[in-house]
């Protein structure tokens, strides 16, 4: 579909419906002025339950090196999220997904996870909250471990948060270290279809010290074994 002729009928409130219904938007790169909608014959879950934190990272987030903000800068996520760096040449975030997803922030059902040092944004992730389910959309690091550390955080708030589902749409290698794994479409829905009847929060509210303590509680919380 054309971004241009949908804009004015595809809102942040039809791509909530579709993440419930299991699917998300894309575009083919930044260039792009279309958007099309994924549903992946299989998808990727980190799982909130089993979650991994390699020893080296717990002792990076135990040493605070990050200040780590909630919904402070989306503008400055997303359009981090949106450049191309090492390993990856293009991104799929175009002029509609930032639209979009801006919109859903706007809303309260669009976060972000940053990471700050010495007064710079330089690592994050953003993704939608909806009941109990997080899809996570894109990450980015300008420093060594930035983008690893906000994900051990968004992991902390959405178990303290009550949350069931941690969607990754997509797995890699840098996520398979976290114990993140793929499942069939249509077990993946069993697991959306149950998140979406579970109620959940968002603590969005936390400062840096009370993410920090939250963090600290989470990795005593969990079993270290490597």
């Amino acid at each position: 579909m054309s971004a241009r002729d949908s804009s004015l009928a595809l809102t942040p409130e039809i791509v909530l419906r579709a993440y419930a219904a299991g699917i998300f938007p894309m575009s083919e790169n930044r260039e792009s002025d279309e958007l099309f909608w994924v549903d992946p014959e299989y998808r990727g879950i980190i799982p909130l339950d089993g979650f991994h934190v390699p020893h080296k990272l717990r002792k990076v987030v135990r040493r605070r090196d990050f200040e780590i903000r909630l919904n402070t800068d989306f503008a400055g996520v997303i359009a981090a999220c949106a450049e191309s760096g090492k390993g990856r040449q293009d991104t799929w975030i175009n002029d509609e997904i930032v639209r979009l997803y801006g919109g859903l922030f706007d809303i309260g059902h669009c976060h972000t996870v940053e990471c700050w040092r010495d007064g710079k944004l330089v690592g994050g992730l953003y993704g939608v909250a909806l009941q109990g389910a997080f899809f996570g959309e894109s990450m980015f690091s300008r420093v060594t471990d930035a983008s690893k550390v906000a994900l051990v955080h968004l992991v902390a708030l959405l178990t303290a948060g009550g949350f069931r589902l941690l969607d990754a749409q997509f797995i890699t290698d840098h996520l398979r270290q976290f114990g993140a794994f793929e499942i069939p479409r249509q077990r993946y829905h069993q697991f959306l279809d149950a998140a979406l009847k579970a109620p959940a929060t968002f603590y969005s509210g936390l400062d840096p010290d009370g993410l920090a303590s939250l963090a600290d509680g989470f990795l005593q919380s969990t079993t270290q074994t490597s």
